[in-house]
C-alpha cells in the first residue's frame, strides 16, 4: 500500500463507518486551509484526508483496498493488470515503465528488445487519439444554515480550455499543421544496427514531433503553439439539503479540456460544513446545549427552543436531571437525498442562582429543613442577632 488510510484518519482497520465518519470530521476541522492560513502543509494534509476519507466510507472501494490495497481492485482502474509506472504493480494501461518493482533491474529494457528483435521493430504507432481533459478539485466552505436548506453557491476556478483562436489546433488562424518530415507522421523513429547476434531495430518517440506525427510551422499567436490556455471561470454548484462535510459532488465536463479533440474531465467539489456557535451536528442528528432552572427541572414545564427553521415548543418533564437529553423528532438535519429528517437532542443543564433575595432564600431554607437536609448559613453574626431577637422560628 502506498498510503496507509486507516493511518491517516487515526482508526483501526475494523472501525465502523460511524467511527470513520466522526474521525474524518474532526480531522477536516482540525486541518482545513481557513483554520490554518499560516502552516502550508495543513492544504496537503486536508487533501490527504479527503482521499483516505473518501475510499474508507465507500464500502466497495474500502473491501478493494482491504483486500488489494488499491480502491479500483486487484488491477487497478484500467484493469487488465498492466504495468503503469516506474513503481511496483498497479495495473492500469500499457506497459511503459523503466524498472519492474523491487527486482532491481530494467525490466522494461529487456522486455522492449525481445519485442525488437521477434518483430523487426514493427511496434505500433504512437497514441494520437484524443485525450480526455484533467479532473479537477476544489473545497467549498458552507454554513450549516446552508447545509440545512441546500444552497446555489458560485466557485471560481482556473481550468485549461481550448484556445478560442486557433480552435485547439496550436496553428495560428489559415495555417494548419503539417506532416512531421521527420518520422513522415509515423510519430516514431526507426534506428537499425547490425550487431553480433544480427540487425536489432529500436522504435523510439520522434524526437521533432513528440509523438503526434504533426509540427506546427506557424504558431498561434495567442496559445504560443499549445492549443491550449489556462482561463479562471465561475461555476455554480448546487449544495444539496443535508450536506455535511466530506461530501463530494461532481460536476461533469467542468475540468480541464481534452486534447485533440478529446472529452473534457470533471470537477469534484468538497464539501466541508463551518463549527456552529449554538448547534453541534452528530449525522443527521442536532445538539443544542439549554439551561433552566432549578424549579423548571423539579416540577416540569415547556419552554422554547431556537432550531434552524424557527422556534420550537419542547416539555420539560417534571424531576429533570442535570445531563439530561430530551428529544424532538424531525428537528434535526435533513438527510441526504430522502425527505425525512434527523432529531434535535437538548442537553439539559440547571441554573444555580448565584445571588438570592430574602423571599428565595427563606423558601430554599424551608426545602431543605422539608427534605432533611442542613444546609450553610450565611448570615452574618448581627443578621441572626436580630432574626432570634424577633423570634423568627423558621430561621
Amino acid at each position: 500500500m502506498s498510503k496507509d488510510y486507516y493511518e491517516i484518519l487515526g482508526v483501526s482497520k475494523d472501525a465502523s463507518q460511524e467511527e470513520i465518519r466522526r474521525a474524518f470530521r474532526r480531522l477536516a476541522k482540525q486541518y482545513h486551509p481557513d483554520r490554518n492560513p499560516d502552516d502550508p502543509t495543513a492544504e496537503a494534509k486536508f487533501k490527504e484526508i479527503n482521499e483516505a476519507y473518501e475510499v474508507l466510507s465507500d464500502p466497495a472501494k474500502r473491501s478493494n483496498y482491504d483486500a488489494y490495497g488499491n480502491p479500483d481492485g486487484p488491477f487497478g482502474a484500467g484493469g487488465g493488470g498492466s504495468y503503469t509506472g516506474s513503481g511496483p504493480f498497479t495495473g492500469g494501461g500499457p506497459f511503459t515503465g523503466r524498472d519492474f518493482g523491487d527486482f532491481g533491474f530494467p525490466f522494461g529494457d529487456i522486455f522492449s528488445s525481445f519485442e525488437e528483435m521477434f518483430t523487426g521493430g514493427a511496434r505500433r504507432r504512437a497514441n494520437t487519439g484524443p485525450v480526455r481533459g484533467r479532473d479537477l478539485e476544489v473545497s467549498l466552505e458552507i454554513t450549516l444554515e446552508e447545509a440545512f436548506s441546500g444552497v446555489d453557491k458560485d466557485i471560481t476556478i482556473n481550468r485549461v480550455e481550448s484556445c478560442s483562436r486557433c480552435n485547439g489546433t496550436g496553428a495560428e488562424p489559415g495555417t494548419s499543421p503539417i506532416t512531421c518530415p521527420t518520422c513522415n507522421g509515423a510519430g516514431q523513429v526507426r534506428t537499425t544496427v547490425n550487431t553480433m547476434l544480427g540487425t536489432m531495430t529500436t522504435v523510439k518517440t520522434c524526437p521533432r514531433c513528440g509523438g503526434t506525427g504533426e509540427i506546427i510551422d506557424t504558431p498561434c499567436s495567442a496559445c504560443r503553439g499549445a492549443g491550449e490556455t489556462t482561463r479562471t471561470r465561475t461555476v455554480t454548484v448546487t449544495i444539496p439539503p443535508g450536506a455535511d462535510s466530506g461530501l463530494h459532488l461532481r460536476l461533469a465536463g467542468q475540468g480541464d479540456a481534452g486534447r485533440r479533440g478529446g472529452p473534457p474531465g470533471d470537477l469534484y467539489v468538497v464539501v466541508f460544513v463551518k463549527p456552529h456557535s449554538m448547534f453541534e451536528r452528530q449525522g443527521d442528528d442536532l445538539i443544542l446545549d439549554r439551561t433552566i432552572s432549578f424549579p423548571l427541572a423539579a416540577l416540569g414545564g415547556t419552554i422554547t427552543i431556537p432550531t434552524l427553521d424557527g422556534e420550537a415548543e419542547l416539555n420539560v418533564p417534571a424531576g429533570t436531571q442535570p445531563g439530561a437529553v430530551l428529544r424532538l423528532r424531525g428537528k434535526g438535519m435533513p438527510k441526504l437525498r430522502y425527505k425525512s429528517r434527523g432529531d434535535l437532542m437538548v442537553r439539559i443543564n440547571i441554573r444555580v442562582p448565584t445571588r438570592l433575595s430574602p423571599e428565595e432564600r427563606e423558601l430554599l431554607m424551608k426545602l431543605s429543613r422539608l427534605q432533611g437536609e442542613t444546609v450553610g448559613d450565611n448570615r452574618s453574626f448581627f443578621q441572626r442577632l436580630r432574626d432570634a431577637a424577633g423570634g423568627n422560628r423558621d430561621r
